[in-house]
């Protein structure tokens, strides 16, 4: 005789979400207490990488050379106790560099050859694509497969990749010498793009007396990945009201020059404004910073907060804005500025 499956709880499911949130919120607080032992200041970007891994996105960092762009992100990996791959991004980089190839294996004692495939450096939670922009379009077609499906296909096989998945690029923004500028199909699977910029006085005195010691700081993983998985689910049962979902939908539609709601500097500076994409990174950002801040209910100013995350990146200007000095980030602040919160 078939067993009944157990009816669910909804009061034990509530129940175990609100105990989820609050282990979410102690662990952003050690988060950035272990990853302040070896980054300094930049809390804002910092803030902007968990938000990104716990809504399941990725992100794109945008900074000068110098920065520690990429201890932060090993640093926010090993925090995770996640697998971190890195890439650099060359000129001469092929797909299967990245996604892995295909070998001939031979048996020794029959003689019999078969092919094995052997996984490449994407094959990781946290994978840093170290200045994306540097190879060709045909090797970040590759990744952007590895983005948008989490998984890659080599000789027409297709291998899922291992979750969590996170892509966090880097981009040098004055060294556009023998780049390939990022097309905006892979520019929008980026749900940030995060601007990381100078340190402080105070905050680069503290940097070069911490880095030229003889001993390293070492952090301790606060998550695990099942962990994470389980509060990335966490976040998407983040309940939002109609209002936000109806001021996220219509915050996108105002940068299309085309749209009836559109305001006039949109109209006379912008050529494309940001896609349905934008929209749902909207909800699931402004979604998992209630969540990293222990609140059951996303609200308007989580929504404030990370559409300029969202939103500059989408934005196509036109030869007049370019003219006037004014920059996508720029018109993006100035639309989160005026609309009626």
């Amino acid at each position: 005789m078939p067993t009944q499956s157990p009816v669910p709880n909804p009061q034990a499911s509530a129940k175990g979400d609100v105990e989820l949130l609050e282990r979410l919120a102690r662990a952003r607080t050690d988060l950035l207490a272990q990853v302040s032992r070896r980054i300094v200041g930049q809390t804002d970007v910092l803030d902007g990488i968990l938000t990104a891994v716990f809504s399941g996105g990725h992100a794109l960092l945008v900074g000068v050379p110098g920065l520690a762009k990429t201890l932060m992100v090993q640093t926010v990996a090993e925090t995770l106790d996640l697998q971190f791959s890195r890439i650099q991004f060359t000129p001469d980089l092929m797909p299967s560099d990245i996604t892995g190839t295909e070998i001939i294996d031979e048996d020794k004692s029959t003689g019999k050859r078969s092919f094995r495939f052997v996984p490449g450096p994407v094959f990781a939670n946290i994978v840093l694509a170290d200045e994306v922009n540097r190879t060709p379009p045909k090797t970040q077609a590759a990744l952007l497969q590895a983005m948008q499906e989490h998984q890659v296909t080599a000789a027409g096989q297709t291998h899922p990749l291992p979750g969590p998945f996170f892509v966090l690029a880097t981009q040098n923004p004055i060294e556009q010498e023998g780049t390939y500028p990022l097309p905006e199909a892979q520019l929008d699977r980026f749900m940030f793009e995060l601007r990381v910029g100078y340190p402080s006085r105070e905050e680069e005195e503290r940097i070069v007396t911490a880095t030229t010691g003889d001993q390293g700081a070492a952090v301790t993983p606060a998550l695990s990945a099942g962990d994470v998985l389980a509060m990335q689910h966490l976040v998407r049962r983040i309940p939002v009201g109609e209002a936000l979902v109806q001021r996220a939908v219509g915050l996108v539609r105002a940068t299309r020059p085309a749209d009836a709601d559109a305001p006039a500097f949109v109209r006379e500076y912008v050529t494309w404004g940001a896609g349905p994409r934008a929209s749902q990174y909207l909800v699931l950002g402004a979604k998992a910073r209630a969540a990293l801040d222990g609140r059951p209910m996303a609200d308007f100013d989580d929504l404030r907060v990370v559409a300029p995350l969202v939103l500059a990146h989408r934005v196509v200007i036109n030869f007049a804005a370019e003219a006037a000095g004014r920059s996508a980030a720029d018109l993006v602040e100035q639309l989160v500025r005026e609309v009626r919160w």
